[in-house]
Protein backbone atom coordinates (compact mmCIF):
# COMPACT_ATOMS: atom_id res chain seq x y z
CA UNK A 1 0.00 0.00 0.00
CA UNK A 2 1.33 3.55 -1.05
CA UNK A 3 1.46 6.03 1.45
CA UNK A 4 -1.27 7.92 -0.80
CA UNK A 5 -3.70 5.07 -0.49
CA UNK A 6 -6.20 5.01 2.75
CA UNK A 7 -7.65 1.25 3.38
CA UNK A 8 -11.11 0.37 2.22
CA UNK A 9 -12.15 0.28 5.87
CA UNK A 10 -11.38 4.02 6.56
CA UNK A 11 -13.43 5.19 3.21
CA UNK A 12 -16.96 7.15 3.83
CA UNK A 13 -19.41 6.65 1.69
CA UNK A 14 -23.65 7.45 2.05
CA UNK A 15 -23.84 10.89 1.25
CA UNK A 16 -27.20 12.00 -0.57
CA UNK A 17 -29.13 15.11 -1.35
CA UNK A 18 -32.75 15.53 -0.78
CA UNK A 19 -34.84 15.01 -4.25
CA UNK A 20 -38.25 16.62 -5.01
CA UNK A 21 -40.53 14.31 -6.92
CA UNK A 22 -41.72 16.61 -9.28
CA UNK A 23 -39.67 17.31 -12.53
CA UNK A 24 -36.21 18.79 -12.56
CA UNK A 25 -36.01 18.15 -8.73
CA UNK A 26 -38.70 20.26 -7.90
CA UNK A 27 -40.45 19.81 -4.81
CA UNK A 28 -44.15 17.73 -4.18
CA UNK A 29 -45.21 21.42 -3.31
CA UNK A 30 -43.90 23.35 -6.10
CA UNK A 31 -44.82 20.68 -8.14
CA UNK A 32 -48.66 20.88 -6.70
CA UNK A 33 -48.34 25.11 -6.96
CA UNK A 34 -47.03 24.77 -10.82
CA UNK A 35 -50.28 22.64 -11.39
CA UNK A 36 -52.47 24.70 -9.67
CA UNK A 37 -51.39 27.79 -11.50
CA UNK A 38 -51.79 26.25 -14.51
CA UNK A 39 -55.76 24.92 -14.10
CA UNK A 40 -55.76 28.28 -12.73
CA UNK A 41 -54.75 29.96 -16.27
CA UNK A 42 -57.17 27.67 -17.89
CA UNK A 43 -60.30 28.74 -16.17
CA UNK A 44 -59.56 31.86 -16.70
CA UNK A 45 -59.07 31.77 -20.00
CA UNK A 46 -62.71 30.29 -20.66
CA UNK A 47 -63.47 33.91 -19.59
CA UNK A 48 -61.13 35.88 -21.40
CA UNK A 49 -59.25 33.08 -24.11
CA UNK A 50 -56.19 36.39 -24.58
CA UNK A 51 -55.44 36.02 -21.12
CA UNK A 52 -53.74 32.72 -22.08
CA UNK A 53 -51.09 34.89 -23.83
CA UNK A 54 -49.79 36.33 -21.17
CA UNK A 55 -50.29 33.52 -18.14
CA UNK A 56 -49.41 30.85 -19.80
CA UNK A 57 -45.88 32.26 -21.14
CA UNK A 58 -45.29 33.77 -17.62
CA UNK A 59 -46.12 30.69 -15.46
CA UNK A 60 -44.00 28.51 -17.97
CA UNK A 61 -41.44 31.27 -17.36
CA UNK A 62 -41.34 30.51 -13.60
CA UNK A 63 -41.58 26.57 -14.15
CA UNK A 64 -38.52 26.25 -16.41
CA UNK A 65 -36.75 28.84 -13.51
CA UNK A 66 -37.71 26.32 -10.61
CA UNK A 67 -36.16 23.45 -13.04
CA UNK A 68 -33.00 25.33 -14.19
CA UNK A 69 -29.83 25.24 -12.34
CA UNK A 70 -27.86 27.64 -10.78
CA UNK A 71 -24.88 27.10 -8.70
CA UNK A 72 -26.67 23.73 -7.53
CA UNK A 73 -29.49 25.32 -6.59
CA UNK A 74 -32.21 26.26 -8.59
CA UNK A 75 -32.48 29.45 -11.30
CA UNK A 76 -35.65 30.65 -9.43
CA UNK A 77 -34.12 30.79 -5.77
CA UNK A 78 -31.03 32.56 -6.90
CA UNK A 79 -32.48 34.72 -8.45
CA UNK A 80 -34.85 35.18 -5.93
CA UNK A 81 -32.25 35.49 -3.44
CA UNK A 82 -30.68 37.99 -5.60
CA UNK A 83 -33.57 40.73 -5.96
CA UNK A 84 -34.41 40.78 -2.16
CA UNK A 85 -30.69 41.01 -1.74
CA UNK A 86 -30.73 44.44 -4.05
CA UNK A 87 -34.05 45.69 -2.05
CA UNK A 88 -32.04 45.57 1.20
CA UNK A 89 -29.07 47.10 -0.02
CA UNK A 90 -31.23 49.94 -1.37
CA UNK A 91 -32.78 50.45 1.80
CA UNK A 92 -29.03 49.94 3.43
CA UNK A 93 -30.24 46.76 5.55
CA UNK A 94 -27.40 45.05 4.63
CA UNK A 95 -24.78 47.54 6.14
CA UNK A 96 -24.50 47.57 9.97
CA UNK A 97 -22.74 50.82 12.30
CA UNK A 98 -22.63 50.36 16.14
CA UNK A 99 -24.81 53.18 18.18
CA UNK A 100 -25.46 53.95 21.27
CA UNK A 101 -28.78 54.53 21.36
CA UNK A 102 -31.40 54.53 24.77
CA UNK A 103 -33.02 51.56 23.71
CA UNK A 104 -32.86 48.20 25.20
CA UNK A 105 -30.53 45.39 23.31
CA UNK A 106 -29.70 48.71 20.76
CA UNK A 107 -25.59 47.43 21.31
CA UNK A 108 -26.58 43.70 20.80
CA UNK A 109 -24.48 41.41 17.77
CA UNK A 110 -25.68 42.20 14.34
CA UNK A 111 -28.07 39.95 11.94
CA UNK A 112 -28.32 36.50 13.13
CA UNK A 113 -26.69 37.05 16.24
CA UNK A 114 -28.67 39.79 17.43
CA UNK A 115 -30.91 37.78 20.06
CA UNK A 116 -28.04 35.84 21.83
CA UNK A 117 -26.73 36.86 24.95
CA UNK A 118 -23.52 35.35 27.14
CA UNK A 119 -24.45 33.82 30.92
CA UNK A 120 -20.94 33.74 32.83
CA UNK A 121 -22.17 30.47 34.67
CA UNK A 122 -20.69 27.99 37.16
CA UNK A 123 -19.58 24.32 36.21
CA UNK A 124 -20.55 21.96 39.04
CA UNK A 125 -18.25 19.16 37.96
CA UNK A 126 -15.09 20.60 37.25
CA UNK A 127 -15.52 23.71 39.65
CA UNK A 128 -14.83 26.22 37.16
CA UNK A 129 -16.33 29.09 35.77
CA UNK A 130 -17.70 28.16 31.93
CA UNK A 131 -19.87 30.92 29.02
CA UNK A 132 -23.18 29.59 27.83
CA UNK A 133 -24.83 31.53 24.78
CA UNK A 134 -28.57 31.90 25.35
CA UNK A 135 -30.99 32.84 22.43
CA UNK A 136 -33.74 34.96 23.76
CA UNK A 137 -36.17 34.39 21.03
CA UNK A 138 -35.90 30.50 21.05
CA UNK A 139 -35.07 29.81 24.64
CA UNK A 140 -32.21 27.52 23.17
CA UNK A 141 -28.75 27.47 24.84
CA UNK A 142 -25.06 26.74 23.48
CA UNK A 143 -22.71 25.57 25.44
CA UNK A 144 -19.10 25.11 23.63
CA UNK A 145 -16.30 22.84 24.51
CA UNK A 146 -13.19 23.57 23.29
CA UNK A 147 -11.09 20.69 21.85
CA UNK A 148 -7.26 20.21 21.51
CA UNK A 149 -5.86 20.05 18.11
CA UNK A 150 -4.61 16.88 17.16
CA UNK A 151 -5.36 13.72 14.58
CA UNK A 152 -5.59 10.45 13.43
CA UNK A 153 -3.55 10.41 10.63
CA UNK A 154 -0.74 8.01 12.13
CA UNK A 155 -2.79 6.30 14.36
CA UNK A 156 -3.46 2.36 13.39
CA UNK A 157 -6.51 1.76 11.11
CA UNK A 158 -8.60 -0.38 14.08
CA UNK A 159 -7.94 2.75 16.33
CA UNK A 160 -9.36 5.37 13.65
CA UNK A 161 -12.17 2.35 13.05
CA UNK A 162 -12.70 2.09 17.04
CA UNK A 163 -12.80 6.23 16.76
CA UNK A 164 -15.47 6.27 14.12
CA UNK A 165 -17.94 3.65 16.07
CA UNK A 166 -17.84 5.58 19.25
CA UNK A 167 -18.84 8.68 16.97
CA UNK A 168 -21.60 7.11 15.65
CA UNK A 169 -22.74 5.96 19.30
CA UNK A 170 -23.01 9.72 19.90
CA UNK A 171 -25.27 10.77 16.98
CA UNK A 172 -27.41 8.23 18.55
CA UNK A 173 -27.09 9.69 21.58
CA UNK A 174 -28.23 13.14 19.96
CA UNK A 175 -30.74 11.25 18.10
CA UNK A 176 -33.07 10.04 20.81
CA UNK A 177 -32.49 13.53 23.22
CA UNK A 178 -34.94 15.45 22.68
CA UNK A 179 -33.34 18.74 24.05
CA UNK A 180 -30.13 18.38 22.05
CA UNK A 181 -31.40 20.57 18.78
CA UNK A 182 -28.29 20.58 16.54
CA UNK A 183 -24.22 20.77 17.23
CA UNK A 184 -21.47 22.05 15.06
CA UNK A 185 -17.61 21.65 14.74
CA UNK A 186 -14.89 24.58 13.30
CA UNK A 187 -11.85 24.51 13.23
CA UNK A 188 -10.09 28.28 13.10
CA UNK A 189 -6.35 28.21 11.79
CA UNK A 190 -5.18 31.24 12.29
CA UNK A 191 -1.42 32.58 11.23
CA UNK A 192 1.11 33.28 13.79
CA UNK A 193 1.16 32.66 17.40
CA UNK A 194 1.20 36.54 18.48
CA UNK A 195 2.11 37.54 21.78
CA UNK A 196 0.02 34.87 23.81
CA UNK A 197 3.22 32.64 22.62
CA UNK A 198 5.77 34.67 24.01
CA UNK A 199 3.35 35.07 27.41
CA UNK A 200 3.92 31.30 27.21
CA UNK A 201 6.96 30.87 26.83
CA UNK A 202 7.76 33.57 29.32
CA UNK A 203 6.02 32.26 32.06
CA UNK A 204 8.10 28.23 31.66
CA UNK A 205 11.36 30.20 31.25
CA UNK A 206 13.55 29.16 34.25
CA UNK A 207 15.36 32.24 35.63
CA UNK A 208 18.73 30.33 35.93
CA UNK A 209 18.98 29.21 32.72
CA UNK A 210 22.32 30.03 30.51
CA UNK A 211 22.43 33.04 29.31
CA UNK A 212 23.17 31.58 25.64
CA UNK A 213 20.30 29.18 26.08
CA UNK A 214 17.79 32.58 27.03
CA UNK A 215 19.05 34.22 23.65
CA UNK A 216 18.01 31.15 21.64
CA UNK A 217 14.68 31.00 22.91
CA UNK A 218 14.18 34.91 22.48
CA UNK A 219 15.06 34.57 19.14
CA UNK A 220 12.82 31.96 18.79
CA UNK A 221 9.66 33.39 19.93
CA UNK A 222 10.15 36.66 18.14
CA UNK A 223 10.41 34.95 14.86
CA UNK A 224 7.87 32.09 15.05
CA UNK A 225 5.13 34.02 14.32
CA UNK A 226 5.57 34.66 10.89
CA UNK A 227 6.27 30.78 10.64
CA UNK A 228 3.68 29.10 12.69
CA UNK A 229 -0.41 28.73 12.63
CA UNK A 230 -2.87 28.79 15.82
CA UNK A 231 -5.23 26.13 15.57
CA UNK A 232 -8.44 26.78 17.70
CA UNK A 233 -10.77 23.69 17.52
CA UNK A 234 -14.43 23.68 19.00
CA UNK A 235 -17.80 21.98 19.65
CA UNK A 236 -21.04 23.75 19.78
CA UNK A 237 -23.89 21.93 21.40
CA UNK A 238 -27.34 23.46 20.75
CA UNK A 239 -29.88 22.58 23.56
CA UNK A 240 -33.57 23.47 24.35
CA UNK A 241 -33.57 23.07 27.95
CA UNK A 242 -37.41 23.90 28.12
CA UNK A 243 -37.53 20.20 26.19
CA UNK A 244 -38.37 18.27 29.53
CA UNK A 245 -40.93 16.62 31.19
CA UNK A 246 -40.17 18.81 33.92
CA UNK A 247 -38.83 22.41 32.06
CA UNK A 248 -36.88 24.60 34.58
CA UNK A 249 -38.90 27.00 36.21
CA UNK A 250 -36.21 30.66 35.89
CA UNK A 251 -33.04 30.81 33.67
CA UNK A 252 -30.44 29.60 36.51
CA UNK A 253 -32.72 26.28 36.19
CA UNK A 254 -31.93 26.56 32.62
CA UNK A 255 -28.79 26.72 32.52
CA UNK A 256 -28.25 24.16 35.08
CA UNK A 257 -30.46 21.69 32.38
CA UNK A 258 -28.24 22.67 29.50
CA UNK A 259 -25.19 21.70 31.10
CA UNK A 260 -26.33 18.62 32.33
CA UNK A 261 -27.32 17.60 29.00
CA UNK A 262 -24.23 18.34 27.29
CA UNK A 263 -22.28 16.78 30.34
CA UNK A 264 -24.71 13.27 28.95
CA UNK A 265 -22.71 13.78 25.94
CA UNK A 266 -19.50 11.35 25.95
CA UNK A 267 -17.28 12.37 23.94
CA UNK A 268 -14.01 9.87 24.69
CA UNK A 269 -13.48 7.28 22.61
CA UNK A 270 -13.77 9.38 19.60
CA UNK A 271 -10.44 10.33 19.08
CA UNK A 272 -11.23 13.59 20.12
CA UNK A 273 -9.32 15.62 22.95
CA UNK A 274 -11.17 17.51 25.28
CA UNK A 275 -9.33 20.96 26.61
CA UNK A 276 -12.23 22.36 28.79
CA UNK A 277 -15.27 23.89 28.12
CA UNK A 278 -15.01 27.43 27.51
CA UNK A 279 -15.42 29.81 29.29
CA UNK A 280 -17.11 33.74 28.58
CA UNK A 281 -13.78 35.11 28.43
CA UNK A 282 -13.33 32.28 25.62
CA UNK A 283 -16.34 32.84 23.84
CA UNK A 284 -15.41 36.62 23.36
CA UNK A 285 -12.45 35.99 22.45
CA UNK A 286 -13.40 33.68 19.86
CA UNK A 287 -16.27 36.24 18.62
CA UNK A 288 -14.20 39.10 18.70
CA UNK A 289 -11.22 38.12 16.40
CA UNK A 290 -13.46 36.43 14.20
CA UNK A 291 -14.55 40.29 13.22
CA UNK A 292 -11.10 41.45 14.10
CA UNK A 293 -8.19 38.37 13.47
CA UNK A 294 -5.58 40.94 14.91
CA UNK A 295 -6.65 40.38 18.71
CA UNK A 296 -7.08 36.36 18.62
CA UNK A 297 -3.51 36.18 20.22
CA UNK A 298 -3.88 39.09 22.27
CA UNK A 299 -3.96 38.28 26.35
CA UNK A 300 -7.21 37.53 28.74
CA UNK A 301 -6.81 40.41 30.56
CA UNK A 302 -8.09 42.79 27.18
CA UNK A 303 -11.62 40.50 26.88
CA UNK A 304 -12.53 40.51 30.33
CA UNK A 305 -14.18 43.83 30.73
CA UNK A 306 -15.57 43.73 27.14
CA UNK A 307 -19.64 43.27 26.94
CA UNK A 308 -20.90 40.36 24.71
CA UNK A 309 -22.15 43.44 22.28
CA UNK A 310 -18.36 44.87 21.77
CA UNK A 311 -17.44 41.43 20.54
CA UNK A 312 -19.08 42.09 17.30
CA UNK A 313 -18.09 44.59 15.22
CA UNK A 314 -18.10 48.28 14.71
CA UNK A 315 -19.42 48.40 11.45
CA UNK A 316 -19.85 45.46 8.89
CA UNK A 317 -21.05 45.44 5.14
CA UNK A 318 -22.75 42.53 4.13
CA UNK A 319 -22.60 42.11 0.18
CA UNK A 320 -23.10 39.41 -2.08
CA UNK A 321 -19.99 37.53 -2.16
CA UNK A 322 -17.60 39.17 0.77
CA UNK A 323 -18.55 40.63 4.02
CA UNK A 324 -16.68 43.93 4.90
CA UNK A 325 -15.59 43.96 8.86
CA UNK A 326 -13.74 45.22 11.60
CA UNK A 327 -10.56 43.87 10.99
CA UNK A 328 -10.71 43.07 7.33
CA UNK A 329 -12.84 41.16 4.56
CA UNK A 330 -14.33 37.49 4.58
CA UNK A 331 -15.46 35.26 2.29
CA UNK A 332 -17.78 32.49 3.13
CA UNK A 333 -18.73 29.27 0.83
CA UNK A 334 -21.43 26.63 1.64
CA UNK A 335 -21.17 23.03 0.88
CA UNK A 336 -23.15 22.74 -2.72
CA UNK A 337 -22.58 18.72 -3.17
CA UNK A 338 -20.35 15.71 -1.82
CA UNK A 339 -19.26 13.25 -4.08
CA UNK A 340 -21.22 10.42 -4.71
CA UNK A 341 -18.33 7.59 -4.38
CA UNK A 342 -16.44 6.73 -1.19
CA UNK A 343 -14.08 8.94 0.15
CA UNK A 344 -10.84 8.82 2.38
CA UNK A 345 -11.93 9.76 5.94
CA UNK A 346 -9.00 12.32 5.91
CA UNK A 347 -10.88 14.15 2.87
CA UNK A 348 -10.81 17.61 4.65
CA UNK A 349 -7.04 17.40 5.42
CA UNK A 350 -6.17 20.01 2.07
CA UNK A 351 -9.25 22.69 4.23
CA UNK A 352 -6.91 22.48 7.31
CA UNK A 353 -4.17 22.81 5.70
CA UNK A 354 -2.25 26.74 7.26
CA UNK A 355 -2.45 29.32 5.03
CA UNK A 356 -1.89 32.92 4.74
CA UNK A 357 -4.90 33.83 6.42
CA UNK A 358 -7.30 33.21 8.75
CA UNK A 359 -9.54 30.23 7.71
CA UNK A 360 -12.56 28.77 9.62
CA UNK A 361 -13.91 25.19 8.61
CA UNK A 362 -17.12 24.38 10.11
CA UNK A 363 -19.64 21.15 9.62
CA UNK A 364 -22.94 21.98 11.28
CA UNK A 365 -25.43 19.06 11.69
CA UNK A 366 -28.79 17.76 13.14
CA UNK A 367 -29.29 14.37 14.18
CA UNK A 368 -32.68 13.34 12.79
CA UNK A 369 -34.83 11.14 15.56
CA UNK A 370 -35.41 7.58 14.41
CA UNK A 371 -38.94 7.93 13.23
CA UNK A 372 -38.09 10.74 11.27
CA UNK A 373 -35.68 9.34 9.94
CA UNK A 374 -37.20 6.50 8.39
CA UNK A 375 -39.57 8.36 7.23
CA UNK A 376 -37.47 10.77 5.42
CA UNK A 377 -35.51 7.58 3.83
CA UNK A 378 -39.14 5.74 2.54
CA UNK A 379 -40.24 9.12 1.13
CA UNK A 380 -36.22 9.94 -1.15
CA UNK A 381 -36.81 6.03 -1.90
CA UNK A 382 -40.95 6.94 -2.71
CA UNK A 383 -39.77 10.04 -4.62
CA UNK A 384 -36.51 7.79 -6.84
CA UNK A 385 -38.81 5.35 -7.53
CA UNK A 386 -41.57 8.03 -9.16
CA UNK A 387 -39.12 10.15 -10.90
CA UNK A 388 -37.71 6.91 -12.75
CA UNK A 389 -41.65 5.91 -13.73
CA UNK A 390 -42.09 8.79 -14.88
CA UNK A 391 -39.22 9.11 -17.48
CA UNK A 392 -39.89 5.58 -18.04
CA UNK A 393 -43.31 6.32 -19.50
CA UNK A 394 -41.99 8.97 -21.39
CA UNK A 395 -38.55 7.50 -23.03
CA UNK A 396 -39.46 4.04 -22.81
CA UNK A 397 -36.55 3.10 -19.56
CA UNK A 398 -35.36 5.07 -16.84
CA UNK A 399 -31.60 6.86 -16.79
CA UNK A 400 -28.83 5.20 -15.85
CA UNK A 401 -28.13 8.03 -12.97
CA UNK A 402 -32.14 7.76 -11.64
CA UNK A 403 -31.48 4.00 -11.05
CA UNK A 404 -28.27 4.65 -9.16
CA UNK A 405 -30.02 7.23 -7.30
CA UNK A 406 -32.84 4.79 -6.20
CA UNK A 407 -30.12 1.85 -5.05
CA UNK A 408 -28.48 4.73 -3.27
CA UNK A 409 -31.37 5.39 -1.49
CA UNK A 410 -32.40 2.28 -0.52
CA UNK A 411 -28.97 1.39 0.06
CA UNK A 412 -29.23 4.25 3.55
CA UNK A 413 -32.38 3.05 4.32
CA UNK A 414 -31.40 -0.27 5.16
CA UNK A 415 -27.73 1.20 6.76
CA UNK A 416 -30.56 2.86 8.83
CA UNK A 417 -32.55 -0.65 9.26
CA UNK A 418 -28.84 -1.88 10.83
CA UNK A 419 -28.29 1.59 13.32
CA UNK A 420 -27.47 3.70 11.46
CA UNK A 421 -28.29 7.53 11.95
CA UNK A 422 -29.74 10.01 9.32
CA UNK A 423 -27.99 13.32 9.64
CA UNK A 424 -28.95 16.62 7.88
CA UNK A 425 -25.10 18.52 7.65
CA UNK A 426 -23.36 20.89 5.76
CA UNK A 427 -20.12 22.37 5.66
CA UNK A 428 -19.13 25.58 6.03
CA UNK A 429 -15.69 27.87 5.30
CA UNK A 430 -14.81 31.17 5.92
CA UNK A 431 -11.26 32.82 5.03
CA UNK A 432 -10.78 36.46 5.91
CA UNK A 433 -8.29 39.01 4.55
CA UNK A 434 -6.98 41.66 6.69
CA UNK A 435 -7.51 43.97 3.12
CA UNK A 436 -9.73 44.17 0.08
CA UNK A 437 -6.34 44.19 -1.63
CA UNK A 438 -5.35 40.79 -0.49
CA UNK A 439 -9.18 39.39 -0.93
CA UNK A 440 -8.54 38.01 -4.41
CA UNK A 441 -5.38 35.99 -3.06
CA UNK A 442 -7.49 35.06 0.26
CA UNK A 443 -10.30 33.56 -2.98
CA UNK A 444 -8.29 32.01 -4.80
CA UNK A 445 -6.26 30.21 -1.48
CA UNK A 446 -9.97 29.34 -1.09
CA UNK A 447 -10.65 27.26 -4.02
CA UNK A 448 -7.22 25.67 -4.46
CA UNK A 449 -7.99 24.18 -1.18
CA UNK A 450 -11.39 23.20 -2.50
CA UNK A 451 -10.10 21.57 -5.13
CA UNK A 452 -7.56 19.84 -3.77
CA UNK A 453 -10.09 18.02 -1.53
CA UNK A 454 -10.51 16.45 -4.97
CA UNK A 455 -14.27 15.63 -4.95
CA UNK A 456 -15.94 18.29 -2.34
CA UNK A 457 -18.10 20.96 -4.52
CA UNK A 458 -18.52 24.26 -2.70
CA UNK A 459 -20.19 27.51 -3.71
CA UNK A 460 -20.28 31.29 -2.02
CA UNK A 461 -22.61 31.49 0.46
CA UNK A 462 -24.33 34.33 -2.15
CA UNK A 463 -26.28 37.01 -0.19
CA UNK A 464 -25.91 35.31 3.22
CA UNK A 465 -22.32 36.29 3.78
CA UNK A 466 -22.90 37.84 7.43
CA UNK A 467 -24.89 34.47 8.27
CA UNK A 468 -22.57 31.85 7.32
CA UNK A 469 -20.11 34.01 8.97
CA UNK A 470 -21.69 34.41 12.29
CA UNK A 471 -22.56 30.29 11.45
CA UNK A 472 -19.18 29.66 12.38
CA UNK A 473 -18.49 31.35 15.65
CA UNK A 474 -20.13 29.78 19.03
CA UNK A 475 -23.02 32.38 18.95
CA UNK A 476 -25.80 29.78 19.27
CA UNK A 477 -26.24 30.23 16.16
CA UNK A 478 -27.09 26.63 13.48
CA UNK A 479 -28.89 27.05 10.43
CA UNK A 480 -29.83 23.67 10.60
CA UNK A 481 -31.81 23.58 14.30
CA UNK A 482 -35.15 24.54 13.71
CA UNK A 483 -36.93 27.00 16.01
Amino acid sequence: MSAHEVPKALMVEGFRVRRGVGPGGMSKTATITAVMVLTADGLIATQVPASLLVTVPATLLVVVAAVARRHGMSALAYYWAKMSWRRAARVEATSYRRLLLPHPYALDLPGVGASSTLIKAHDPTTGKPLGVVHDRATGHMTITTLLAPGGSLMAPTGAVQSSLRTWSSVLEAMSTDEQVKGASVTIQITPGAGEALGDDVKARQDPAAPELAKRVVAELVRTTPHATASVAPWMSVTVDPNASVNPPTDLAEQVAEAIKVVDGLDLSGTGTDIERRATDIDLRRLVRSAYDPAVFNARDAEFEDLSWSECGPQAADDGWEEYAHDGGVSVSWVLREMPRRPIAYSVLLPLLAPGRFQRRITLAYRVLDPHEGEAVLEREISHAYNRAQATAEVKGRATWSQRADSRRAEQAAAQVAGGAQVVDWTLMITVTARSAADLPAARQELERAVKATRGIRMRPAFGAQAAVFAAGLPLGYNPLVKD
